[in-house]
């Protein structure tokens, strides 16, 4: 059969049309949210959550497509926000790594329970039912659900895991020890020595008073603790999302279950301890810690060897977040750890 000139065009067109589809998806997909319920909000959702007291609803944020690699950000606190994780943005986009910006309730953009209520859901078991429905509703599982936990956010990822890993294809536990009271005894024995002496008798004077509002309290607190593990960058320089997450927490939440004290936990979590758990989970697991962390690197390190799947990721310049004061080291290594799974190279 013969072709005039116009069917060849045509013909030709065509299969440009199809290479071109063939070699764009990665940006293209990633990039689309036809079909998506979220397209309306830029990918914002509410999502109802039920709980012992009532019903509410909590905040959360998709960016990105990917079939196979679903990130969930279970941010720090317990009562700070996630936007601290904006960070992510400058990585996670050019690796097709689809995530969730996700407030637990009470943070700052989703439900805020009167002060009883909000009482009465405070503790792990809670928590851990609130991220299943979260998963549930953004439709995560087990062929591409990666939960990252930072901080508090890595006590409850532990949480969920002992009870959900089922769900889950990777998890991420970043700058958190499995023990509370393993954590309290390094902040004792190693993170306050560091500090000038007059400094700590002074601090410790001011939480024996229970004057935790006293402005000296952070004066003090700052330049000698702040800047030196939590992010190891003058306050005035922090990044805006950092700053900003800090200037949103919920001390409602943050001191019934942390304790007002900045050095040590004293809370609801005070006698928090996994790390006899940590064999039963066996989905593949990446442990993060850095070198001034609050949190002691090298417990962080052990958790890796603990899990039936692990493997540490180590900031050298890192504190508590890494995800700024070592930046390249931490996504480096956290982008790594997903592809490998991914892929199956893990």
């Amino acid at each position: 059969m013969k072709m005039n000139a116009s069917g060849l065009l045509a013909v030709g067109a065509l299969l440009l049309l199809q290479a071109c589809a063939a070699q764009a998806p990665a940006s293209s997909r990633y990039f689309d949210s036809s079909g998506r319920p979220d397209v309306l909000s830029g990918g914002a959702r509410r999502i109802e959550i039920s709980t012992s007291q009532g019903r509410f609803h909590v905040w959360t944020k998709r960016v990105g497509n990917n079939p196979t690699i679903k990130v969930l950000l279970l941010h720090g606190g317990p009562g700070g926000s996630s936007e601290y994780f904006e960070a992510a943005d400058s990585y996670f986009p050019g690796a097709s790594i689809e995530y969730y910006y996700y407030d637990q309730l009470g943070s700052f953009r989703s439900d805020q329970p009167d002060d009883a209520k909000l009482a009465a859901l405070l503790g792990t078991e809670h928590f851990v039912e609130e991220v299943e429905q979260v998963r549930q509703a953004l439709g995560l599982g087990r062929d591409n659900f990666y939960l990252l936990g930072h901080s508090w956010g890595g006590i409850l990822a532990i949480e969920y895991a002992l009870k959900y890993q089922q769900h889950l294809k990777g998890l991420v536990i970043s700058n958190m020890m499995a023990s509370i009271p393993a954590y309290n005894e390094y902040a004792k024995n190693v993170l306050m020595p560091q500090m000038d002496p007059k400094v700590l008798a002074e601090v410790q004077a001011l939480e024996a008073a229970k004057d935790y509002t006293n402005p000296r309290y952070m004066e003090l607190l700052v330049p000698n603790y702040y800047e030196q593990h939590i992010l190891r960058m003058p306050l005035a320089q922090w990044p805006e999302p950092a700053s900003r997450a800090f200037s949103h927490s919920n001390q409602k939440v943050y001191v019934p279950m942390q304790g007002p004290s900045e050095m040590g936990a004293s809370g609801i979590l005070e006698k928090w301890d996994r790390t006899k758990d940590l064999p039963a989970i066996t989905v593949p697991t990446l442990t993060i810690g850095g070198r001034y962390d609050t949190m002691d690197p090298k417990h962080m390190e052990w958790m890796a060897s603990q899990v039936r799947r692990g493997r540490y990721l180590d900031c050298p310049q890192g504190s508590h977040m890494s995800m700024y004061d070592d930046q390249r080291t931490y996504f480096t290594g956290l982008i790594r750890f997903i592809q490998d799974v991914d892929t199956g190279r893990f």
